[in-house]
């Protein structure tokens, strides 16, 4: 399943000096999960510079921080990059408990393997659970990425099989070329930033509809009308008496 096409793009924006009567952001925070070597950080990089490194070392788990812009909404955005050193085959219950701390801060979640590397592919499901086991009452969206989609020589992990794995997970679905596709890892950070957004906005609504309203005080230009119209009855009055 693939997300709605974005117009415009993601505009990178200076944080800009505090005011008055500027509006404040709305805090976005979002994690990215996966393997090692399927990607991530170059994922990342790509949104935020546009610029593809293929090469990192492993990570500790890095925080990025961006004021951006998502289709005229003004967004503090703060993608947690994750550990990548633990191989799956090795202890992947190791890896899900290590990202327990990053998975209870985020708000929204992607899913990333590389189509080249089918043990990554078999980390999403129990990934996939470990964010529904954290926030078990939260509709937090999550999108699984199958990257390195240029790779096409070297797939071990079919496009069927990460449709079918996000059909029965209920996620989004995309598989991308990091390297070579700015577009659609615009597309995939643009969609996730929305869906945050809309969860925001629920939860506000909600937070309003259960604060009971005060009556509100008439003003002293309201008191000064009442007033005025009070004394001219009671002048009008003799002379419709008369």
């Amino acid at each position: 399943m693939r997300p709605p096409t974005m117009s415009g793009h993601f505009l990178l924006a200076p944080i800009p000096e505090s005011s008055s009567d500027y509006l404040l952001p709305k805090d976005i925070r979002l994690a990215v999960l996966g393997a090692g070597r399927v990607g991530k950080s170059a994922m990342i990089v790509r949104f935020l510079t546009k610029r593809f490194i293929g090469d990192y070392e492993p990570n500790t788990g890095k925080l990025y921080s961006r004021l951006v812009c998502v289709e005229g909404d003004q967004l503090s955005l703060q993608i947690q990059d994750t550990p990548g050193g633990i191989q799956v085959q090795d202890n992947l219950t190791q890896l899900v408990d290590s990202l327990s701390k990053c998975v209870q801060w985020a708000e929204g979640f992607l899913l990333v393997y590389s189509i080249t590397d089918h043990d990554s592919y078999q980390a999403i499901r129990p990934l996939y659970q470990h964010i529904r086991k954290v926030h078990p009452d939260s509709k937090a969206p999550v999108i699984i990425v199958g990257n390195k989609g240029d790779l096409l020589h070297a797939r071990q992990v079919q496009t069927h099989d990460g449709i079918q794995l996000a059909n029965e997970l209920g996620s989004l679905f995309l598989e991308i070329s990091t390297s070579e596709n700015y577009e659609d890892v615009c597309v995939v950070f643009q969609h996730l930033c929305k869906e945050v957004s809309k969860l925001h906005s629920l939860s506000g609504e909600r937070r309003r509809a259960s604060i009971i309203p005060r009556p509100r005080s008439p003003n002293m230009q309201d008191l000064k009308r009442r007033f005025k119209q009070a004394l001219s009855s009671k002048g009008k009055a003799p002379s419709a008496l008369g």
